[in-house]
């Protein structure tokens, strides 16, 4: 477990504790402590953190490097997450990608939240690092329910066929990957989550296909910036 040694200051806008931290090696991270975590009525209490960095790890089982690196920390707050600090390009306007549909850029972004059950991917969880044309996806802590909760901003690909490199990649992780990474849902989380996790999976990769908006509850988060 990656140990903070000292917390700088508190990262604005975020409706949970998000800091600004350093390790030891002096390297920065976005820091979140499981006490700082603001209760939710469908997502267990100080659960966030492990779904942050089950979404990282997943993310690299597909061979996709769109979330930045996030690891179990213990801080001056005590457990929680810690991602890699990235130096975000503020004049970016991520609505730039959706004219006039989703940028195919974003495909990498839609499939890992189709099946780690995103449910609140907005605009403004899509940044642009300076001096970098490369986009990260950040804040996946509302992940892995193990009921459909899947709310994004990324509809447009909705019928659309998965591109062949990420469907060669669902195929691996399915065939390959999945155990390890299913094993380590259920530890983090529950043998629910983790089997929901399993289906969703096996689902895309038969389907080929981005699922279509849902009709009996909200598809879209709230703000979708």
């Amino acid at each position: 477990m990656l140990e903070l040694t000292e917390v700088e200051g508190r990262m604005p806008y975020a409706s949970n504790a998000t800091l600004l931290a350093f390790s030891a090696d002096g390297r920065r991270w976005v820091y979140k402590p499981e006490q700082g975590e603001s209760p939710l009525w469908d997502f267990p209490w100080r659960s966030l953190a492990a779904r942050e960095v089950l979404t990282y790890e997943v993310a690299t089982a597909l061979g996709l490097d769109i979330v930045p690196e996030t690891v179990l920390a213990d801080g001056p707050q005590g457990r929680g997450s810690a991602q890699a600090f990235i130096d975000e390009d503020f004049e970016f306007d991520p609505r730039t990608l959706f004219k006039p549909r989703p940028s195919p850029r974003l495909w990498p972004v839609a499939v890992l939240d189709v099946i780690c059950n995103n449910a609140d991917r907005k605009l403004g969880h899509i940044i642009r690092q300076v001096g970098e044309d490369r986009l990260w996806a950040i804040d996946n802590g509302l992940t892995f329910h193990s009921d459909p909760k899947l709310r994004t901003v990324l509809w447009g690909f909705a019928g659309d066929e998965i591109p062949d490199p990420l469907q060669m990649a669902l195929e691996r992780l399915r065939a390959e990957d999945a155990p390890g990474v299913v094993g380590r849902v259920a530890d983090l989380l529950s043998t629910e989550e983790a089997e929901a996790f399993r289906e969703r999976v096996e689902n895309l990769a038969h389907l080929r296909v981005h699922p279509l908006p849902p009709e009996d509850r909200p598809a879209l988060p709230w703000p979708v910036f």
